[in-house]
């Protein structure tokens, strides 16, 4: 009781009071803010999950960041830089470009103009060894086309099926019918690995996640890893922050708090 905590939980988090298992919770490293606390287990745990335990980053590897300015992204790129020598290739919109360079992508790409996959041969022939693949659709060939024997794609969403404030059937059909498709065989004759993650089907492995958490706790106190905080919302201004994400003006992570922070009061004038 009055510890300060992170809690982890499938939904039903824009919400004031959240009742969660104490399996699920996390005491906050000293030094931590709610709004860092908010910002770091979903987001760190699938980005060191997907580099470390199925992408097993090496020293002199490469790695290919998609939304490399989102949550997943941002968190993947200061778990990268733990690693000696890795190069790291981002895709993101242009006016990201100098905030990811500052973070340290080597070779910012802008989806919307360059083709990626021509981008990244041009830097690195034989391709990259890791890709985070949160895309999904015909992206997840363009991923796997773009490994190096021993390579690895590590697919975790699909976004592609997200085009904006309204759904689209079509966009969602298309997606569907580009959507990567490979058997044991053709990965035999490739010597390349494609994976499946997704935190939220595994919230019966306590145990695996809360080792997670102790080195992501870790690698925060030493100061190695910090939550990127883009902008913090009242809940009663949710529409204007999902707008803002779905614009993809976001640089890091959009946080909720219940309330608008309070401003000091003003000192009277004598």
């Amino acid at each position: 009781v009055g510890d300060k905590v992170m809690v982890l939980a499938r939904s039903g988090l824009w919400q004031e009071v959240v009742n969660v298992p104490a399996s699920k919770t996390f005491p906050m490293p000293e030094g931590m803010s709610f709004e860092e606390a908010a910002a770091l287990l979903v987001n760190y745990i699938s980005a060191y999950m997907i580099l470390f335990d199925f992408g097993n980053l090496r020293p002199n590897q490469s790695v290919l960041i998609h939304m490399a300015a989102g949550g997943v992204g941002t968190a993947a790129i200061q778990l990268c830089k733990t690693v000696e020598n890795v190069t790291i290739f981002g895709t993101a919109s242009a006016s990201k470009h100098d905030s990811l360079k500052e973070s340290g992508v080597a070779h910012p790409i802008d989806y919307r103009t360059m083709d990626y996959a021509e981008e990244v041969r041009k830097i690195s022939p034989k391709g990259v060894d890791i890709v985070l693949d949160p895309l999904g659709g015909s992206d997840t060939s363009k991923a796997f086309n773009l490994l190096k024997p021993m390579g690895k794609l590590i697919t975790y969403g699909v976004a592609n099926l997200l085009t904006g404030q309204k759904k689209s059937l079509v966009t969602m059909a298309k997606t569907w019918w580009n959507q990567f498709s490979i058997t044991a065989l053709q990965l035999l004759h490739q010597n390349k690995a494609v994976c499946g993650y997704h935190l939220g089907y595994m919230h019966e492995e306590a145990e695996l996640l809360g080792s997670v958490v102790a080195k992501l706790v870790n690698l925060y106190s030493q100061g190695k890893i910090k939550p990127k905080i883009d902008s913090v919302w009242p809940f009663d201004q949710v529409a204007e922050a999902m707008k803002h994400m779905q614009e993809k003006k976001n640089v890091g992570k959009v946080i909720l708090v219940p309330e608008a922070p309070k401003e000091e009061p003003k000192k009277a004038e004598n």
